[in-house]
């Protein structure tokens, strides 16, 4: 018997942790550029989903927080002067404005 046989017979725990480590590795590294735009995705979520809910369906603002909220946590930002709603989450913001009646809410760059 090998020297790896011996160590997977005696840590057979250990020896399963540190290979779903190695897959988890591989599969982050396979979906880095994906991984890397997920903290985008959420305040772009949540901004646009609450610009929709409050002006364009015309619900109120505390239905619309309830609405949009995660799991992961985000700030809010409403300016109903300028129908702006601004979001922040996992380090990243984003902004979303009500266009119109045709139009709805739109993202900013």
């Amino acid at each position: 018997m090998n020297g790896r046989q011996a160590l997977i017979r005696r840590r057979p725990l250990a020896s399963v942790l540190l290979l779903m480590a190695l897959v988890m590795v591989v599969f982050a590294w396979q979906n880095r550029v994906a991984l890397q735009a997920f903290p985008t995705i959420i305040s772009a979520y949540t901004a646009k989903e609450y610009c929709s809910c409050r002006y364009v369906v015309g619900n109120p603002a505390d239905f619309c927080a309830g609405y949009v909220k995660q799991w992961l946590p985000s700030t809010l930002i409403d300016d109903p002067t300028q129908k702006r709603v601004t979001s922040t989450g996992l380090g990243r913001s984003s902004s979303a404005v009500w266009k119109g009646l045709h139009q709805g809410c739109q993202l900013l760059p």
